[in-house]
């Protein structure tokens, strides 16, 4: 399988099975597309019609251009056939009850209420509670007990708002790392926050001990104020960019991300993007909002064409401003394209509900945060472990080939099947497919495969 596509002034293919990318020109790009759908002398005689007011494109010319794709095809770089299909069944259960990543719901309460929160200001449609040192504690135990085989771990704080209960943070990092003396591990942390409790100790913390950080902003102020505002109405923007500067200068612009939403608000989001490169932030990453249909806040198919429209703008703004010697980083457009993911990951996706889990202020698991408050996808606790085995099964069986929409998408091993929270919200089913999502990921990869074609044909 291949998929061709121009843009940014570059005609490429890339070969789906092998992940091979090729930058070809515009007659190479004719042929690629038609070669397997069309003789060698039919191919030949369009090319020959179709340039026919070239000189440099001739029969030798075409004759040469034909046996440079068939050795790419013999070398596996062109049309390569799918070896994977047959084993993505058995990929998950090689790691079968192996954990190696929770996100430690701390903070069932927010300081915010923002309109569009996926987790209802922070209550999962249930009690505001923080959760207890104890629960916590046990969380890391659970983690530890359950990783075996794996050196090393990963735990998002995460809320609501964690910095509510940011005393029993410090408390469970200090755990953390007495046991990683005792076991040989290794506790990579993450904090998510919308920053208005960020003070210099906070700073101090993460720096010392958050391996990474991701600071809510949503852009413009008037955009961010919309929607990301208090129990008073009053916007937060004013309060948190100066937190989120001081935070940013302290980590020497590494290892954080300011991470914004979109919605029907701000389709054209490119505008949110430069509001942040203006305030000194280039670790960058803009989503999509995750809300019901009939939100205000959703997007809609108007909105999809014109999201799509810019993250080609965006492109090109990734490329002005990496020629300028300005680069910053956009999250959705991080793609390698030399060795990326393992054959596992490009499989068998996120890893939800077996490798990763959610725990809850009270140490019920979900397999990912935005399942917690459904009753019906709740996995167990950490005290006895995963008991509804029914339900970690549909996640074990979830990857890029149990869904049949994927089969033919050409980029199912870069999405690796999408997100099964949004799959379930579109659909009903954690292997359906989140039609929207794909459109708007499809893009996105485009995107990001040009962006590393051309900094491969600058160099």
């Amino acid at each position: 399988m291949i998929h061709c596509y121009q843009l940014g002034n570059y005609n490429i293919v890339l070969d789906v099975f092998s992940g091979s990318v090729h930058v070809v020109d515009e007659v190479a790009y004719d042929i690629i597309g038609l070669y397997e759908q069309e003789s060698k002398e039919d191919i030949k005689a369009k090319m020959l019609d179709k340039y026919a007011h070239r000189e440099d494109v001739t029969a030798g010319e075409i004759d040469e251009c034909f046996e440079q794709i068939d050795q790419l095809r013999a070398a596996g770089k062109l049309f390569a056939p799918d070896t994977f299909a047959p084993i993505a069944d058995t990929l998950k259960q090689k790691t079968s009850g192996v954990v190696k990543a929770l996100c430690l719901h701390v903070a069932h309460t927010c300081n915010l209420n923002c309109s569009y929160c996926f987790a209802a200001q922070g209550k999962y449609q249930g009690e505001r509670a923080v959760m207890s040192l104890e629960v916590g504690k046990r969380a890391l135990d659970f983690l530890i007990e359950n990783s075996v085989g794996r050196t090393n771990l990963e735990v998002d704080f995460f809320g609501g708002e964690p910095l509510m209960n940011f005393d029993m943070v410090k408390e469970l990092v200090a755990y953390a790392r007495e046991w990683e003396k005792q076991c040989g591990k290794n506790f990579r942390f993450t904090l998510t926050t919308n920053g208005v409790l960020i003070d210099q100790d906070i700073i101090d913390f993460a720096n010392r001990e958050m391996s990474n950080v991701v600071l809510s902003l949503d852009g413009r102020k008037e955009i961010h104020d919309r929607f990301r505002v208090d129990y008073a109405g009053n916007g937060s923007w004013e309060k948190i960019v100066p937190k989120f500067q001081q935070m940013v200068e302290a980590r020497g612009h590494k290892n954080y991300y300011m991470r914004g939403t979109f919605t029907h608000a701000n389709p054209d989001f490119v505008k949110d993007i430069e509001q942040m490169l203006s305030l000194g932030f280039r670790e960058l990453s803009m989503e999509p909002v995750v809300c019901a249909p009939d939100d205000p806040s959703a997007l809609t198919e108007a909105d999809l064409e014109i999201v799509k429209e810019q993250y080609e703008r965006l492109a090109e703004l990734v490329l002005s401003e990496r020629k300028a010697g300005k680069p910053f980083t956009f999250y959705h457009y991080m793609i390698d394209l030399k060795g990326g993911p393992c054959i596992y990951k490009r499989v068998s996706g996120c890893g939800s509900g077996t490798e990763y889990m959610a725990v809850t202020p009270w140490g019920d698991l979900y397999p990912c945060h935005q399942f917690v408050g459904d009753e019906a996808f709740k996995l167990g606790d950490i005290w006895n472990g995963v008991t509804n085995k029914t339900v970690q099964d549909e996640f074990m069986a979830c990857n890029v080939y149990s869904r049949p929409e994927c089969a033919d998408c050409w980029a199912k091993l870069y999405c690796s099947g999408g997100c099964a929270a949004n799959a379930y919200h579109a659909t009903g089913k954690v292997t359906g497919v989140y039609k929207s999502g794909c459109e708007l990921f499809r893009k996105r990869m485009e995107c990001a495969i040009m962006l590393e074609a051309a900094k491969a044909m600058e160099e």
